[in-house]
């Protein structure tokens, strides 16, 4: 079996809000039909958003579960942080203040899903 790409698809009521998030923070564009859009990076699919009229936000971190999210790893969280809040998302939990060398906060698109913007932090150099 060839595996020619993978997806992660999401549902969504409002499929122009999410896919024009998704390839705002991407840096892509919008295949759009009737009741599915693909977000294309270079050409090359990348998200699906699947119409789901009834679609309802998971509820993070409890409550309506959710089925998947993305972790997307940057050198800049403070850029990556004014580029999604800028495309419509939504801050549902703030980087723990902790001795770990990696750091998220997580977030919810437009329509709910969660994904969290991660990175590495910067190491001590005093010490």
């Amino acid at each position: 079996m060839r595996i020619r790409h993978q997806v992660v698809v999401f549902d969504a009521a409002d499929l122009a809000a999410e896919s024009s998030f998704w390839a705002g923070v991407l840096g892509g564009t919008v295949d759009a039909e009737d009741e599915w859009h693909m977000v294309e990076v270079d050409g090359q699919p990348r998200i699906g958003v699947q119409l789901a009229p009834h679609h309802r936000p998971p509820e993070w971190p409890d409550g309506t579960p959710q089925q998947v999210h993305l972790d997307l790893w940057v050198d800049d969280p403070d850029a990556a942080h004014d580029v999604v809040m800028g495309l419509g998302a939504v801050v549902l939990q703030e980087p723990a203040d902790d001795d770990e060398l990696d750091a998220f906060r997580v977030y919810a698109d437009p329509a709910g899903h969660p994904f969290c913007i991660c990175w590495v932090k910067p190491r001590d150099s005093s010490g």
